[in-house]
């Protein structure tokens, strides 16, 4: 196995860029540095507004996506990766408005609260609750409550996976699909994926521990199910699954068993692997080729799904 040409080269220009030391970075500063603008040139939408929606610990800023049409839409909660530190709603602005333009869904973005300043589980709770709160309202919003979809990458996945494991214990919402994109399952550093891909594939295994050391209160808190989702102790019943790992990714291996878990516990999932894929890739639709393979990927497995449900 070897990295795609393309990969290594976007990896190789990163590579000279220089970069913080994380030990000496302020989360808060480490998020200027990587805000994007929104993606004017990205696909067309029919319509984009951002406005905040009630939420257990504050109003939860959150952006829809329309595509064309009358509706009423299928829905897509989306939520970002970044470690739960940073990432925000420009960030993945491209990647939503591709999803609704490809998927002619109601794409909604959900800009939950960043740790140290909302440590776990303030992000789980507001991304189910902003989950709930568009179901709730899916009449006013002129959305179909009957083909609900999460998705997520890295971080993000985990939120999505955690969403759904919630939806269940909690008796709703009804969640008909879920996407998971190289996903965060398990507070472990102690793989195969970490010790061969933790340097200098543009996530690193020292990314993750500070990471994870914002974002807990305590490494207790990492043994919980609502921040490692591969410990629940029940994964039956959750819905149809689409799992995309990348073989140059510390995170391979949870991804990997997350989704034999899923399987095991007689949830319908399809897990597709990109061997020559780093950690983030989905990001690089427009230097990578396999990147934007990928998006279209996701948005078949939407569109096939929630059609038979």
């Amino acid at each position: 196995m070897s990295l795609d040409p393309q990969a290594k080269q976007l990896l190789d220009a990163l590579a000279g860029m220089a970069l913080p030391n994380l030990d000496d970075t302020d989360p808060v500063e480490l998020r200027a540095m990587m805000s994007l603008p929104a993606g004017a040139k990205a696909a067309p939408v029919a319509a984009m507004d951002d406005v905040l929606v009630p939420g257990p610990y504050r109003e939860i800023p959150v952006r829809f996506y329309k595509p064309e049409g009358e509706g009423p839409f299928p829905l897509l909660v989306f939520f970002h990766g970044g470690g739960f530190v940073v990432g925000d709603l420009n960030s993945y602005d491209p990647l939503c408005r591709t999803l609704c333009h490809e998927t002619g869904m109601m794409v909604v973005s959900v800009d939950y609260g960043l740790a140290p300043e909302a440590k776990f589980p303030q992000g789980p709770e507001e991304c189910y609750s902003a989950t709930q709160w568009l179901v709730d309202n899916a009449q006013s919003l002129n959305i179909d409550p009957g083909h609900v979809a999460v998705a997520g990458d890295s971080a993000g996945g985990c939120l999505a996976t955690v969403v759904c494991q919630m939806s269940q214990q909690r008796s709703g919402p009804s969640i008909a699909h879920q996407v998971l994109v190289y996903p965060v399952t398990d507070f472990n550093f102690d793989t195969d994926s970490y010790r061969e891909n933790g340097d200098g594939y543009f996530l690193t295994q020292a990314m993750m521990r500070w990471f994870w050391g914002h974002y807990l209160n305590t490494e207790s808190d990492g043994a919980n199910p609502m921040a490692s989702p591969l410990r629940a102790e029940n994964l039956s019943g959750l819905p149809k699954t689409t799992i995309i790992t990348a073989g140059f990714d510390p995170l391979r291996d949870e991804g990997v068993e997350y989704n034999d878990q899923l399987q095991a516990a007689g949830v319908e999932t399809e897990h597709r692997h990109y061997d020559g894929m780093f950690h983030g890739f989905l990001s690089f639709a427009e230097a990578i080729d396999t990147a934007a393979e990928a998006t279209d990927y996701i948005s078949q497995r939407l569109k096939s799904v929630l059609a038979e449900t």
